[in-house]
């Protein structure tokens, strides 16, 4: 059974234009079927919390421009949980507003905050995890992050580095954090990965209500000056004017920098469930079913003839055939075609411009 004290926040505000021309600017990686399942990875973020969450205590923080896909995706989710941002200022403002919103309506919440537009291969062990974590923060005052266990020296992530000398007394699989760490070149990977202290910083969050708003107020007084301004309007018809006047005033940082690399009760939760952030073309081909050739083919009809080690993303196409390739991407959608090295992936932002 969901428990009516705890609650979900999604963040999907991003533009999250990298799988272009598949998702554009008008329409984020979040809102597309990047998987080829049938289901948006919004979508399959909120499948993955059912049967903890409620449908009515999930939280959606989007841009403006973005609530009416929000709500066509996730119909389940009252329209006025769907909380709009009027421009970017990153993910701490983001975290603060619905921390506050949420504190107006349920006082002693539980709260897991969550990207849109990451995957998760092992449900089961991800639903485990979570609920455990939500038991954790409901008695304690403790802030704690998910940890994952690397299985590559990636450049591409953050990391947390973790005291595993001494679990924590209330469950033992949680251990203190030391501290966090910047994204690394190659050659610092590979010690993070030598040692057995270091995980993947997830960006998935789970603590009380309380424990956060504090934070905001002791590390991050300005925006907690703010969103505790607003504490009248919230769940009110004046509260979406009142937002668009206060939010731009928000310092534009993460909640990284803002409490994480500050707050002195955290804790992190070395987990391994199959998580991606999917960043590049490559994690997608790296996380999606594979043929004996190396190829993900993800579309109704793709014949590949002396090819390997491709990702073929072609769903609004009815036939494709691939014929003498090795390490490409094929990528269509609305009437543009991508043919791309994949060691070339990080220049599609040109091509597109």
């Amino acid at each position: 059974m969901a428990d009516n004290n705890n609650h979900l926040v999604i963040m999907a505000g991003g533009i999250g234009s990298r799988f272009w021309p598949m998702s554009t600017p008008e329409r984020p990686k979040q809102f597309v079927d990047v998987m080829g399942c049938g289901r948006t990875l919004i979508q399959l973020t909120m499948d993955r919390f059912e049967g903890i969450i409620p449908y009515e205590n999930v939280w959606i923080v989007t841009s403006a421009a973005y609530a009416e896909m929000v709500h066509e995706q996730l119909p389940e989710v009252p329209e006025s949980n769907i909380l709009k941002e009027p421009c970017r200022r990153n993910t701490a403002p983001c975290v603060a507003y619905v921390s506050w919103r949420i504190k107006s309506q349920c006082p002693r919440a539980n709260i897991v905050v969550s990207p849109s537009d990451h995957i998760v291969l092992n449900q089961k062990e991800f639903r485990r995890v979570i609920k455990s974590s939500l038991l954790f923060v409901s008695e304690s005052d403790a802030i704690l992050t998910l940890g994952m266990q690397p299985t590559r020296p990636e450049t591409g992530y953050g990391y947390i580095q973790a005291d595993l000398s001494t679990p924590c007394v209330r469950n033992r699989e949680i251990f203190r954090v030391d501290q966090f760490r910047e994204k690394p070149d190659l050659p610092t990977a590979k010690k993070y990965i030598a040692q057995n202290n270091f995980f993947w910083n997830a960006g998935i969050f789970v603590w009380n209500v309380n424990t956060i708003v504090n934070a905001f107020r002791i590390y991050a007084p300005s925006l907690s000056d703010i969103f505790e301004s607003m504490m009248s309007v919230y769940g009110t018809p004046r509260e979406q004017a009142v937002v668009n006047e206060r939010f731009p005033q928000c310092e534009n940082i993460s909640v990284d920098y803002a409490i994480m690399e500050h707050a002195e009760e955290i804790y992190c939760f070395p987990a391994s469930f199959g998580w991606s952030d999917l960043g590049t073309w490559g994690s997608l081909l790296e996380n999606s079913e594979r043929n004996r050739y190396g190829n993900a083919l993800i579309g109704n009809d793709i014949r590949t003839y002396d090819t390997q080690n491709c990702i073929v993303h072609t769903t609004d196409e009815r036939r494709v055939i691939v014929q003498g390739l090795d390490g490409y991407i094929v990528a269509e959608k609305d009437g543009v075609l991508l043919v791309c090295k994949l060691e070339n992936e990080q220049q599609i932002k040109n091509y597109s411009e």
